[in-house]
């Protein structure tokens, strides 16, 4: 079995944008005619330069490959011109292949992917969602403290026992920087209103996006811990793990981090460094399926949990289930909403989730198909990022 084929789909993310403005899809196909899905999480160009870039990796790598051989075309493209290092926009692109190449392997086997990584320990994975906004909406759910609480409560409702939000200010190309009296006020307001709208019913995860020193993050820290958050996440910029672990002998709140980090190596210095307890490994981005089961099992001899992160399509919301369903140490997934909506659409058969938790898939490969019509008339035609930091300091 030969790779011959691959095809790549940038869709738009209609309004209202939740999990990005557009999707980066890379379809592999064989020789025998069995198709594999993956999906991009690659946010430092714009998505039709990454497009290329998919299909150059493509050309030189993947075509004519063995599906079956990931350790092989993973080392070979991890040293693409002399590289041999976590290069984030690389391993976006190495990670949609390679989660094709398992859609592809799962299908010619007929084996749900999670049981060619250690087979299923969970037999239903416990989700959460971020706090979004309504149509209609008179406030702004991520600056006022009364409606997020209202909107948490309406999740736990659904059946939710987690909720993120991040009401702790700007994050800037410039951070990080201390937070103000008023950062400070109003983040501990958001977590008091919504520990009171939900009780124990539900966990409360604090997000951060790494903009803050280590000095600040603490001093935010102490102002949360009387509410007992399930977690902090990333409260200093991923780049110097040593600063994460200060804040982490800090506080009593454990430290998440992990979307903007990629391969093993980056994540062994976390978990070294004992800079967090909770990996939120993107597979969009980190180097596939297997790179995030061998740091998973990293984490758990660590006695560290994973919480796979979501900013993005559904279809590495489908590797992210996988990788729950066959790690012992999973903790929660991330959800957009009820996997409803575009997130639906785009499949041809959405996401099972069902009363605070998604429902692993049976079905061979993946077990989600791109719906490539829904694909082809929903292209993005934009210059904008993924997602763009402001460029101004605060």
């Amino acid at each position: 079995m030969k790779i011959t084929d691959a095809k790549i789909y940038v869709v738009g993310n209609p309004p209202p944008h939740f999990g990005g403005q557009y999707f980066i899809f890379v379809k592999l196909t064989t020789d025998s005619g069995v198709e594999g899905i993956g999906e991009v999480y690659a946010a430092t160009f714009g998505p039709h330069t990454v497009a290329a870039m998919i299909e150059d990796v493509c050309d030189r790598y993947v075509i004519g490959s063995d599906p079956f051989r990931i350790e092989q075309l993973w080392r070979r493209v991890y040293g693409s011109g002399y590289s041999l290092r976590p290069d984030v926009s690389l391993m976006g692109v190495l990670s949609g292949v390679e989660i094709a190449l398992w859609d592809i392997i799962g299908k010619e086997l007929g084996k749900p992917v999670y049981d060619l990584l250690g087979g299923k320990v969970h037999e239903r994975l416990r989700s959460y969602t971020y706090l979004y906004p309504k149509e209609g909406d008179q406030k702004d759910v991520y600056t006022d403290a009364d409606l997020a609480a209202e909107r948490a409560a309406e999740m736990v409702a659904l059946g939710f026992t987690g909720v993120k939000f991040d009401p702790a200010g700007p994050y800037t190309a410039f951070d990080p920087h201390q937070p103000s009296l008023e950062d400070l006020e109003r983040s501990e307001l958001f977590v008091k209103r919504i520990r009171e709208a939900v009780g124990t019913r539900a966990d409360l995860l604090f997000g951060t996006h790494g903009q803050f020193t280590t000095s600040g993050a603490i001093r935010l820290a102490r102002r949360l811990e009387a509410y007992d958050p399930l977690w902090f996440e990333e409260p200093t910029p991923p780049e110097v793990p040593e600063e994460m672990a200060r804040v982490a002998r800090q506080t009593t709140i454990p430290i998440a981090t992990g979307e903007r980090l990629t391969t093993k190596y980056e994540f062994s210095r976390v978990l070294e460094l004992q800079a967090a307890s909770i990996l939120q490994m993107a597979l969009g981005r980190v180097g596939g399926l297997l790179e995030a089961k061998k740091i998973a099992g990293m984490a758990e001899a660590h006695y560290a949990q994973i919480a796979p992160h979501l900013y993005c399509g559904p279809v590495e919301g489908a590797a992210n289930m996988h990788l729950g369903a066959c790690s012992p140490n999973f903790l929660i997934l991330e959800s957009i909403q009820t996997w409803d909506g575009f997130h639906a659409e785009i499949l041809k058969k959405p996401m099972h989730w069902e009363d605070g938790y998604v429902i692993p898939s049976d079905e061979p490969g993946l077990g989600v198909e791109l719906d490539e019509e829904v694909a082809a008339a929903n292209p993005y035609t934009g210059t904008r990022l993924h997602l763009e930091m402001k460029d101004t300091p605060v």
